[in-house]
Protein backbone atom coordinates (compact mmCIF):
# COMPACT_ATOMS: atom_id res chain seq x y z
CA UNK A 1 0.00 0.00 0.00
CA UNK A 2 1.48 3.31 -1.04
CA UNK A 3 1.84 6.00 1.58
CA UNK A 4 0.45 9.51 1.45
CA UNK A 5 4.00 10.76 1.09
CA UNK A 6 4.49 8.58 -1.98
CA UNK A 7 1.34 9.94 -3.54
CA UNK A 8 2.30 13.51 -2.62
CA UNK A 9 -1.19 14.79 -3.11
CA UNK A 10 -1.70 18.08 -1.48
CA UNK A 11 -4.27 20.76 -0.81
CA UNK A 12 -3.41 24.40 -1.22
CA UNK A 13 -5.31 27.57 -0.41
CA UNK A 14 -4.58 30.63 -2.47
CA UNK A 15 -6.07 34.11 -2.23
CA UNK A 16 -7.24 34.91 -5.74
CA UNK A 17 -6.97 38.69 -5.25
CA UNK A 18 -10.16 39.23 -7.18
CA UNK A 19 -9.09 37.24 -10.23
CA UNK A 20 -11.81 34.87 -11.47
CA UNK A 21 -11.02 31.29 -12.35
CA UNK A 22 -12.05 31.90 -15.96
CA UNK A 23 -9.54 34.63 -16.71
CA UNK A 24 -7.13 35.58 -19.42
CA UNK A 25 -4.96 32.76 -18.04
CA UNK A 26 -7.50 30.16 -19.21
CA UNK A 27 -5.54 29.19 -22.30
CA UNK A 28 -3.66 26.05 -23.21
CA UNK A 29 0.11 26.12 -23.13
CA UNK A 30 3.17 23.96 -23.30
CA UNK A 31 4.98 23.48 -20.00
CA UNK A 32 8.68 22.87 -19.40
CA UNK A 33 10.10 19.34 -19.66
CA UNK A 34 7.51 18.06 -22.13
CA UNK A 35 4.41 19.09 -20.21
CA UNK A 36 1.12 20.56 -21.40
CA UNK A 37 -1.70 22.53 -19.80
CA UNK A 38 -5.28 23.33 -20.79
CA UNK A 39 -8.64 24.17 -19.21
CA UNK A 40 -11.85 22.13 -19.21
CA UNK A 41 -15.40 23.14 -18.40
CA UNK A 42 -16.80 20.48 -16.04
CA UNK A 43 -20.51 20.05 -15.40
CA UNK A 44 -21.32 19.15 -11.80
CA UNK A 45 -24.23 17.01 -10.62
CA UNK A 46 -26.39 20.06 -9.83
CA UNK A 47 -25.96 21.64 -13.26
CA UNK A 48 -23.31 24.17 -12.29
CA UNK A 49 -20.11 24.29 -14.26
CA UNK A 50 -16.59 24.39 -12.93
CA UNK A 51 -13.47 25.43 -14.85
CA UNK A 52 -10.51 23.19 -14.08
CA UNK A 53 -6.92 23.47 -15.22
CA UNK A 54 -5.24 20.22 -16.16
CA UNK A 55 -1.52 19.62 -16.58
CA UNK A 56 0.36 16.54 -17.76
CA UNK A 57 4.03 15.59 -17.93
CA UNK A 58 5.11 12.72 -20.15
CA UNK A 59 7.91 10.26 -19.49
CA UNK A 60 8.50 6.93 -17.82
CA UNK A 61 8.91 3.45 -19.27
CA UNK A 62 7.76 2.71 -22.82
CA UNK A 63 8.59 0.55 -25.80
CA UNK A 64 11.12 1.74 -28.36
CA UNK A 65 9.29 3.70 -31.04
CA UNK A 66 6.27 4.30 -28.81
CA UNK A 67 5.44 7.73 -27.35
CA UNK A 68 6.11 8.09 -23.62
CA UNK A 69 3.12 7.66 -21.30
CA UNK A 70 1.84 10.29 -18.91
CA UNK A 71 4.33 10.44 -16.07
CA UNK A 72 2.41 12.86 -13.86
CA UNK A 73 -0.87 14.72 -14.02
CA UNK A 74 -2.31 17.57 -11.98
CA UNK A 75 -5.70 19.22 -11.73
CA UNK A 76 -6.37 22.63 -10.14
CA UNK A 77 -9.75 24.27 -9.53
CA UNK A 78 -11.58 26.71 -7.30
CA UNK A 79 -14.37 25.36 -5.09
CA UNK A 80 -17.72 26.85 -6.15
CA UNK A 81 -18.80 29.79 -4.04
CA UNK A 82 -15.39 30.29 -2.47
CA UNK A 83 -11.86 31.38 -3.22
CA UNK A 84 -10.39 28.06 -2.13
CA UNK A 85 -8.05 26.62 -4.73
CA UNK A 86 -7.65 22.83 -4.74
CA UNK A 87 -4.71 20.99 -6.30
CA UNK A 88 -4.40 17.24 -6.76
CA UNK A 89 -1.45 15.47 -8.37
CA UNK A 90 -1.10 11.86 -9.42
CA UNK A 91 2.63 11.37 -9.51
CA UNK A 92 4.94 8.90 -11.16
CA UNK A 93 4.95 5.38 -9.78
CA UNK A 94 8.38 3.82 -10.17
CA UNK A 95 6.83 0.38 -9.67
CA UNK A 96 4.49 0.81 -12.65
CA UNK A 97 6.58 3.11 -14.84
CA UNK A 98 3.94 5.83 -15.26
CA UNK A 99 1.46 7.90 -13.29
CA UNK A 100 -0.75 5.87 -10.95
CA UNK A 101 -4.18 7.05 -12.06
CA UNK A 102 -6.40 8.14 -14.93
CA UNK A 103 -8.71 10.96 -13.84
CA UNK A 104 -12.39 10.31 -14.62
CA UNK A 105 -14.47 12.83 -12.68
CA UNK A 106 -14.42 15.86 -10.40
CA UNK A 107 -17.43 16.40 -8.13
CA UNK A 108 -18.31 18.75 -5.28
CA UNK A 109 -21.02 18.41 -2.62
CA UNK A 110 -21.53 20.87 0.25
CA UNK A 111 -18.11 22.38 -0.38
CA UNK A 112 -16.31 19.02 -0.27
CA UNK A 113 -14.44 17.91 -3.39
CA UNK A 114 -14.33 14.30 -4.59
CA UNK A 115 -12.33 12.67 -7.37
CA UNK A 116 -13.08 9.49 -9.28
CA UNK A 117 -10.04 7.87 -10.88
CA UNK A 118 -9.11 4.60 -12.52
CA UNK A 119 -5.87 2.66 -11.98
CA UNK A 120 -3.57 3.33 -14.93
CA UNK A 121 -3.41 -0.06 -16.71
CA UNK A 122 -2.93 -3.51 -15.23
CA UNK A 123 0.07 -3.03 -12.95
CA UNK A 124 -1.64 -0.10 -11.26
CA UNK A 125 -4.88 -2.08 -11.11
CA UNK A 126 -3.10 -4.78 -9.12
CA UNK A 127 -1.27 -2.21 -7.01
CA UNK A 128 -4.51 -0.56 -5.92
CA UNK A 129 -6.31 -3.73 -4.92
CA UNK A 130 -8.09 -4.75 -8.14
CA UNK A 131 -11.18 -2.60 -7.48
CA UNK A 132 -14.50 -3.69 -8.96
CA UNK A 133 -15.95 -1.52 -10.49
CA UNK A 134 -12.48 -0.33 -11.53
CA UNK A 135 -12.52 3.00 -9.68
CA UNK A 136 -10.34 4.53 -6.99
CA UNK A 137 -12.19 7.35 -5.22
CA UNK A 138 -10.77 10.24 -3.18
CA UNK A 139 -12.28 12.80 -0.84
CA UNK A 140 -10.65 15.83 0.71
CA UNK A 141 -11.26 15.54 4.47
CA UNK A 142 -10.11 19.02 5.47
CA UNK A 143 -6.49 18.00 5.90
CA UNK A 144 -5.52 15.71 3.04
CA UNK A 145 -6.89 13.66 0.19
CA UNK A 146 -8.07 10.28 1.44
CA UNK A 147 -9.11 7.20 -0.47
CA UNK A 148 -12.69 6.20 0.31
CA UNK A 149 -14.79 3.17 -0.69
CA UNK A 150 -16.98 3.63 -3.73
CA UNK A 151 -20.01 3.05 -1.50
CA UNK A 152 -19.13 6.27 0.37
CA UNK A 153 -19.21 8.38 -2.79
CA UNK A 154 -22.42 10.44 -2.67
CA UNK A 155 -25.18 8.92 -4.79
CA UNK A 156 -25.81 12.31 -6.37
CA UNK A 157 -22.74 11.70 -8.53
CA UNK A 158 -23.33 9.62 -11.65
CA UNK A 159 -21.31 11.25 -14.42
CA UNK A 160 -17.72 11.08 -15.56
CA UNK A 161 -17.13 14.67 -16.52
CA UNK A 162 -13.50 15.28 -17.53
CA UNK A 163 -11.67 14.28 -20.69
CA UNK A 164 -10.63 10.67 -20.09
CA UNK A 165 -8.50 9.88 -23.12
CA UNK A 166 -5.35 12.01 -23.06
CA UNK A 167 -3.37 10.72 -26.02
CA UNK A 168 -1.06 13.33 -27.49
CA UNK A 169 -3.33 14.13 -30.44
CA UNK A 170 -6.34 14.87 -28.25
CA UNK A 171 -4.24 16.92 -25.82
CA UNK A 172 -2.86 19.07 -28.64
CA UNK A 173 -6.40 19.80 -29.87
CA UNK A 174 -7.47 20.78 -26.34
CA UNK A 175 -4.45 23.05 -25.99
CA UNK A 176 -5.50 24.85 -29.15
CA UNK A 177 -9.04 25.27 -27.78
CA UNK A 178 -7.64 26.70 -24.55
CA UNK A 179 -10.95 26.18 -22.75
CA UNK A 180 -12.67 22.94 -23.74
CA UNK A 181 -16.47 23.26 -23.30
CA UNK A 182 -18.72 20.69 -21.62
CA UNK A 183 -20.19 19.56 -24.94
CA UNK A 184 -16.75 18.75 -26.34
CA UNK A 185 -15.81 16.77 -23.22
CA UNK A 186 -19.03 14.76 -23.51
CA UNK A 187 -18.39 14.09 -27.19
CA UNK A 188 -14.86 12.86 -26.51
CA UNK A 189 -16.03 10.52 -23.76
CA UNK A 190 -18.94 9.15 -25.80
CA UNK A 191 -16.40 7.85 -28.31
CA UNK A 192 -15.04 5.47 -25.65
CA UNK A 193 -16.88 2.12 -25.82
CA UNK A 194 -16.22 0.94 -22.26
CA UNK A 195 -19.39 1.09 -20.07
CA UNK A 196 -17.39 2.25 -17.05
CA UNK A 197 -16.63 5.46 -18.99
CA UNK A 198 -20.23 6.18 -19.99
CA UNK A 199 -21.68 6.34 -16.50
CA UNK A 200 -20.40 5.82 -12.98
CA UNK A 201 -20.95 2.14 -12.20
CA UNK A 202 -21.99 1.33 -8.65
CA UNK A 203 -22.25 -2.46 -8.62
CA UNK A 204 -19.44 -5.02 -9.07
CA UNK A 205 -19.01 -6.16 -12.65
CA UNK A 206 -19.09 -9.90 -13.42
CA UNK A 207 -15.87 -11.27 -14.87
CA UNK A 208 -16.08 -11.43 -18.66
CA UNK A 209 -18.96 -8.98 -18.95
CA UNK A 210 -18.64 -5.44 -20.36
CA UNK A 211 -16.87 -3.21 -17.87
CA UNK A 212 -14.81 -5.98 -16.32
CA UNK A 213 -11.04 -5.93 -16.47
CA UNK A 214 -8.95 -8.60 -18.14
CA UNK A 215 -5.90 -7.84 -16.01
CA UNK A 216 -4.09 -10.93 -14.82
CA UNK A 217 -3.51 -10.92 -11.07
CA UNK A 218 0.04 -9.96 -10.11
CA UNK A 219 1.80 -9.14 -6.84
CA UNK A 220 4.89 -7.03 -6.27
CA UNK A 221 7.82 -9.04 -4.92
CA UNK A 222 11.15 -7.27 -4.35
CA UNK A 223 10.42 -4.78 -7.10
CA UNK A 224 9.14 -7.33 -9.64
CA UNK A 225 5.53 -8.11 -10.61
CA UNK A 226 4.93 -11.87 -10.48
CA UNK A 227 2.02 -14.28 -10.30
CA UNK A 228 0.71 -14.88 -6.76
CA UNK A 229 2.25 -17.88 -5.02
CA UNK A 230 4.85 -18.42 -7.74
CA UNK A 231 7.78 -20.07 -5.90
CA UNK A 232 9.92 -20.35 -9.04
CA UNK A 233 9.71 -16.63 -9.75
CA UNK A 234 10.42 -15.81 -6.12
CA UNK A 235 13.44 -18.11 -6.07
CA UNK A 236 14.78 -16.57 -9.27
CA UNK A 237 14.36 -13.03 -7.92
CA UNK A 238 16.00 -14.01 -4.65
CA UNK A 239 19.05 -15.31 -6.53
CA UNK A 240 19.19 -12.13 -8.63
CA UNK A 241 19.11 -9.97 -5.49
CA UNK A 242 22.04 -11.75 -3.84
Amino acid sequence: MATTREWRWFFCLTALMGVTELSACAVGRALPFGGDSWHEEVRLHDGRTLVVERMVQRGGRHEVGQPPPIKEQTIVFTLPGSKTRVTWTSEYGEDIGRTNFVLLAVHVLNGTPYLVTEPNLCLSYNKWGRPNPPYVVFKYDGTAWQRIPLVDLPTEFSTLNVAISLDSGIVQKMIKRGLVPVEEIQKLNRSLPQPEYQTLLREPVKTGSPGSTNCEERVLYKGQWILPNDPIAREFIDRQKK
